[in-house]
């Protein structure tokens, strides 16, 4: 491939880093890696230092490997935390993606907005992106609407971190002996956690939290598919939670599709069909469709459409900033 025939796209996660490197045209990938290690957080949110010392020799690499020529199209990076621990990487990979690869087509995204753009494209409607956390967004592509995704002490309602917590709460409920208790979640919790006067000595302590919380989340799943009914209650109310923010982030008008994605979704039947019966109560007018792809598809998509000229998203200084060519200075932001 030649100068401007190729794209990168960027997907910076809990879970690690992937890259794919794709035909600017059509968006076709020609090649994906990732790395298992995640990007850290500092003083100043995401470090962009970290994030190109995997992103760099990747990219690099899959360069030699496709035989491109020249520098990118365009790239796209979508990184969890971006709209509010950014600074970093904002100030810092403009310049350093210039010197480094000849980047002069720079897209910076919130991860929901890569997971919007894999589930719908570029047309209207709502994704509700779920795993550890939950977010809802939606777009009528003038602005964006967002929903929740503050994180497991102050929302996330939902989430696999809230669904794990809940069954948390109701097994240690079974445990003193109060309403509301369930004792099989109580034995799925001490075969997984140990002995459940233990459990806030061993969770408390730990950096990764919500990871903890939501790893219990498929043995709530569990137990509520063999009956007992405080789990099956727990994934109602988490349901209830994810109609109600896609109804927040719907577009005003009838038809608004809404779609989900993330590991969150996996759990299956006891908390998708309480999920439909809450989508058709909360948005009756809306339709259920299936996500196109996942975040890395969405950051495709847009360094596609932004080396073509259509990307159509909206602009947001924290979920989506485009920096076009610049001068020695760096790339400069948009002034569109």
């Amino acid at each position: 491939m030649t100068a401007g025939d190729w794209v990168l796209g960027v997907d910076s996660g809990g879970s690690g880093l992937r890259i794919a490197l794709a035909r600017a045209g059509d968006g076709r990938v020609v090649e994906n890696v990732s790395s298992r290690e995640p990007v850290p957080t500092g003083p100043r949110g995401i470090e962009a230092a970290a994030l190109l010392r995997q992103l760099l020799p990747a990219a690099e690499a899959m360069r030699r490997r496709a035989a491109t020529v020249g520098p990118p199209a365009a790239v796209a990076i979508g990184a969890a935390g971006m709209a509010t621990l950014g600074d970093d990487v904002r100030a810092v990979l403009p310049g350093a993606l210039e010197q480094a690869l000849g980047v002069r087509r720079l897209a910076l995204a919130a991860d929901a907005v890569t997971a919007y753009a894999g589930a719908l494209g570029q047309r209207p409607g709502a994704v509700v992106a779920g795993g550890t956390g939950a977010i809802a967004l939606g777009t009528d592509l003038t602005t964006w609407r967002r929903a929740d995704g503050w994180g497991h002490l102050l929302g996330d309602c939902g989430s696999g971190a809230w669904i794990g917590r809940a069954g948390l709460e109701a097994a240690m409920r079974a445990h003193d002996g109060r309403r509301g208790g369930s004792d099989a979640l109580l034995a799925r919790a001490e075969e997984r956690f140990g002995p459940a006067d233990g459990l806030p000595g061993a969770l408390y302590p730990r950096t990764d939290r919500a990871a903890v919380l939501a790893s219990f989340a498929p043995d709530v799943a569990r137990c509520a598919a063999e009956g007992d009914p405080v789990a099956a209650d727990v994934l109602a109310r988490a349901a209830a939670h994810i109609a109600e923010a896609a109804a927040a982030v719907c577009p005003d008008g009838e038809g608004c599709d809404v779609a989900l994605t993330g590991g969150l979704f996996r759990l299956g039947d006891p908390l998708l069909v309480p999920l439909a019966k809450a989508l058709a109560d909360r948005l009756p007018h809306a339709r259920a469709v299936s996500a196109a792809g996942d975040p890395l598809t969405g950051a495709v998509t847009i360094a596609s459409a932004l080396a073509s000229g259509s990307l159509r998203l909206p602009r947001d200084p924290r979920l989506l900033e485009v920096r076009p060519s610049g001068t020695s200075g760096g790339l400069r932001p948009d002034a569109t």
